[in-house]
């Protein structure tokens, strides 16, 4: 709990300022809602490179914390930050240049591509500047200190919030600027949050520090640990594509509710599941790092007992607040409904993520970022794509088996991870992944 009500605090706040811009572009029409939820699906790019970089930090700091291996430590949150910034600038290309054809390639109407396409260029703007500040939040994180990232990233989405309102809605002296401030909101706070975390990481007020990358053991086991975890997420960010391609078919209303369903179970359960995915990270791996693999084992399963108790719970009160919650995104009454449907969705699915994320957090810092990858791509594709294009337009179930694919992706997320932490070798292998980064340090 001391690890993790920082991290659920953080991701209250992360998601608060997703859930502003949607409740902000509400104000506009339901074109302007389905327009940043079809932009997000591209702005996720950066946001799983800067992930998956800091699972490979998570990963190598928590474990050379434990073991007192400060140099190699450093030097891979060192090299995390270098690759994510470089990484990055493409994409930033890619935002002046594509921003329109991407929108458009979904078969959005001519109005969504052209608001998608002027927000998805201010946040691609930004994104060095978004993974850096990923990778040194969660290094940080590995080492135990949750409390800085905490600091620095409220104080980033707080200007967030203010000046997505303000650009957004003309409010406080400001222009009304609709969905480019949205968007100018959202890439100044980025830049915010990457210059606040490198200078935390830079001074003496933490454990971490820079340090001129040396060891090619060490950056190469932070590329194997983090590609699996960048194609687990990835695989389900291409697969959203298509879904959201799917959904359009049903109407712009109902790629709007969507976009609203999930933005509630995100604001409400996502803090919860994502900080207990990050705490099992790290202390399954500060367990490995003192040579204590049972103990990281029954630290695991706590974690997830606990989870999915406390999802379960909140699941059941998204079920039963579902039109209120709803309503405070939209007014059409079209679109209301459906959110209402995929919002109830979400909270039959709380119980599964409260096992899978732990599950996965667990394997993460245990440097098994395949197992998740697996769970994640075999399920996204094999379930909320497939069954749901099957079933729906095949065997003419429509929304009806969309809504079923939805539910049985995350059973079989949590059914696959917790297979592989059950009865996978992922103790040994963190252990043979630490020796070798020991043998090439002496």
């Amino acid at each position: 709990m001391a690890l993790s009500w920082p991290i659920v605090v953080q991701q209250f706040l992360n998601t608060l300022m997703r859930s502003i811009d949607i409740v902000v572009t509400g104000f506009f029409s339901p074109a302007a809602v389905a327009a940043i939820g079809l932009a997000d699906l591209y702005a996720q790019v950066p946001f799983r490179i800067g992930r998956a970089l800091g699972t490979g930090g998570i990963a190598l700091s928590s474990q050379d914390t434990a073991r007192g291996d400060a140099k190699t430590r450093d030097q891979a949150a060192t090299q995390a930050l270098l690759i994510g910034f470089l990484v990055g600038l493409p994409i930033v290309v890619i935002g002046f240049t594509l921003a329109d054809a991407l929108i458009a390639v979904l078969g959005a109407e001519l109005e969504v591509v052209r608001m998608g396409a002027s927000y998805l260029t201010l946040v691609f703007a930004a994104a060095p500047l978004r993974i850096v500040a990923l990778v040194g939040a969660r290094t940080l994180q590995g080492t135990g200190d949750t409390r800085t990232p905490l600091v620095v990233n409220g104080l980033a989405n707080v200007v967030n919030i203010f000046a997505t309102v303000g650009l957004g809605l003309g409010l406080v002296g400001l222009p009304r600027l609709g969905i480019v401030g949205v968007g100018l909101a959202t890439a100044f706070s980025r830049g915010l949050e990457c210059v606040a975390i490198l200078g935390m990481i830079g001074s003496n007020r933490t454990e971490l520090s820079l340090r001129r990358p040396r060891d090619a053991t060490v950056t190469k086991q932070l590329v194997a640990v983090s590609l699996p975890n960048f194609a687990e997420g990835m695989s389900t960010s291409v697969a959203n594509f298509p879904f959201n391609a799917l959904l359009l078919v049903f109407g712009t209303e109902v790629s709007a509710a969507y976009h609203i369903g999930r933005r509630i179970y995100q604001q409400i359960a996502g803090p919860l599941y994502r900080s207990y995915s990050v705490a099992a990270s790290i202390i399954v791996g500060q367990r490995l790092g003192a040579g204590k693999p049972a103990d990281a084992r029954f630290s695991g399963l706590a974690i997830t007992a606990l989870s999915a108790l406390t999802l379960g719970v909140v699941g059941t009160s998204i079920w039963i607040m579902a039109e209120p919650l709803s309503s405070i995104f939209t007014a059409d009454p079209e679109t209301l409904g459906y959110a209402v449907t995929f919002t109830r969705i979400s909270g039959i699915s709380m119980f599964f993520f409260g096992v899978f994320f732990p599950m996965a957090g667990a394997l993460q810092g245990a440097s098994d970022t395949r197992t998740p990858f697996y769970a994640r791509f075999t399920g996204t594709f094999g379930f909320m794509l497939c069954f749901s294009y099957l079933a729906g337009f095949w065997l003419g179930y429509g929304l009806s088996a969309v809504y079923l694919g939805i539910v049985l992706t995350y059973v079989w997320w949590a059914l696959v991870v917790s297979a592989g932490f059950l009865c996978g070798d992922w103790a040994e292998r963190a252990e043979q992944l630490m020796a070798d980064r020991a043998s090439t340090a002496d």
